[in-house]
């Protein structure tokens, strides 16, 4: 959504809380307390009031945004920063767009709408075609220790890549190519085959079909998966077998390095959330911000 429509469709704090509940109701809303998912809106209160046991549930409640303080409009006028950003906008130039005082609230706002993409894309699995690789991204050495240099090194995290894609053939040539259609990438905290196991279990279907090199760390993977594909890792397994998980690899790279400096290991994931989310909806254009709305439901 660009900005001057994102000003005319939601000019004061009263339209986003209203657009707010309007997605809440059509996402659904489970009562905490008993589960029951028939409620009654209650409009003096601004709560929606459970048909079962009685139960409130505000607005927020249950979402990203439980116990904020920052008013929905901020919230709003960040999410449509964020998304009409091609490659991301830092927590400073945020800060300054919104007026906000406190750098620190404006940047824990981001990375909650952050964790929220994640969360959404968690809901979903990877099917079909899987190339599956390890990329390692650059974070900053503890103050007073200097980093090592070298692959896998404690200069860099390690980070489990995911790229589905659809095989195709060309009727005339015959040959044989293949589209990209979805990534997640998921944060390791070592290079130990049960953890690698463990990730692709909940993010990829037992019938798809991987593609990785010949590490030790995939060696289970004709167990969990119907087919398991590995290939000698050279330049030319680089470019064509496991062609779009390098590509996602190197685009990640190049985007954070461009916008962000001095990602920490614990927010590395939020980050990845983020860049995965817009790749994944690449063709959503200005419906990408109502997406995000979406993902600040869930919790």
């Amino acid at each position: 959504m660009k900005i001057h429509e994102f000003t005319q469709k939601f000019p004061n704090e009263n339209s986003c809380r209203m657009h707010f509940k309007v997605v809440r109701e059509q996402e659904g809303i489970v009562c905490k307390k008993c589960s029951c998912t028939k409620h009654y809106w209650l409009q003096s209160k601004w709560q929606w009031q459970c048909a079962d046991c009685r139960f409130r549930t505000t607005p927020r409640s249950g979402t990203i945004m439980e116990s904020a303080k920052l008013s929905f409009y901020k919230w709003y006028l960040c999410m449509a920063w964020m998304s009409s950003k091609k490659k991301g906008v830092s927590a400073m130039e945020m800060q300054r767009q919104l007026g906000h005082k406190r750098y620190r609230t404006i940047w824990v706002l981001m990375h909650k709408i952050r964790a929220g993409m994640g969360n959404r894309d968690d809901k979903y699995t990877l099917d079909g075609s899987i190339e599956l690789d390890e990329g390692y991204f650059e974070k900053p050495a503890p103050k007073g220790v200097k980093k090592k240099r070298g692959r896998g090194s404690q200069s860099k995290s390690n980070v489990a890549v995911m790229a589905e894609s659809t095989p195709l053939e060309d009727i005339d040539t015959g040959e044989k190519s293949s589209q990209f259609r979805y990534a997640k990438m998921k944060v390791l905290t070592s290079h130990k085959s049960i953890e690698i196991n463990k990730i692709c279990k909940e993010n990829i279907v037992n019938t798809a079909t991987i593609i990785t090199d010949k590490s030790t760390s995939y060696e289970g993977f004709s167990n969990m998966f119907d087919t398991h594909i590995s290939f000698k890792s050279d330049k030319t397994v680089t470019k064509t077998s496991l062609k779009w998980v390098h590509i996602t690899i190197s685009n990640a790279k190049r985007n954070l390095l461009g916008v962000y400096h001095m990602i920490t290991g614990p927010y590395l994931q939020n980050y990845l959330n983020e860049f995965c989310y817009r790749l994944n909806r690449r063709y959503f254009g200005e419906n990408l911000f109502n997406r995000m709305v979406i993902a600040t439901v869930g919790n």
